[in-house]
């Protein structure tokens, strides 16, 4: 005989599954969803000048953290830092083209890492002393969105490791 106690709770973890694909499903959209952004091109170069005011507007709140606060995700969950597939990364704030995924590589630190840029005016470096450490800064050559950081502990033939996060990110996958 069925237990309709366990077939309940089975039932509402399914749905509870369900309600929370769709969620992100919703959220995925959003993140791509540039319609609300008229600063986004992945053709235009041409430096921006726009206030933090007026992305706060535009921007989800997650991206403006990381983006325009210098935040970070937390490792291993951002939707790239496993990803293979072969294709374009751009800035998620304007559309600059920042790394092709043949320069991405897997260094087990939890976010997705580039060894090399697509242009070298692609990025910025600034100097970054926060929380007690000397680091160096990527910022989008675009926008000048936080990116992530850069260390020389990566791969032949740079031997730079760009550490990104997946939320700046916008990925277009090559055509089949």
């Amino acid at each position: 005989m069925l237990n309709f106690k366990w077939l309940n709770m089975l039932l509402c973890c399914l749905f509870i599954t369900a309600c929370s694909s769709a969620q992100n499903d919703e959220k995925e959209k959003k993140m791509t969803d540039h319609s609300n952004n008229p600063y986004y091109s992945r053709t235009d170069t041409a430096h921006l000048h726009v206030s933090d005011a007026e992305w706060k507007k535009i921007l989800p709140a997650d991206v403006y953290r990381i983006a325009r606060l210098a935040g970070t995700e937390y490792a291993f969950s951002g939707k790239y830092w496993k990803t293979d597939v072969k294709g374009m990364y751009y800035c998620v704030v304007c559309g600059n083209p920042l790394f092709r995924s043949t320069a991405k590589f897997s260094s087990s630190c939890g976010w997705p890492s580039f060894y090399e840029t697509i242009r070298p005016n692609s990025v910025q470096y600034l100097d970054d002393n926060t929380h007690g450490m000397q680091r160096t800064e990527v910022r989008c050559g675009r926008c000048e969105s936080h990116l992530g950081h850069i260390f020389d502990d990566g791969p032949p033939p740079t031997y730079k490791r760009f550490c990104m996060n997946s939320l700046v990110l916008d990925f277009e996958p090559d055509e089949k």
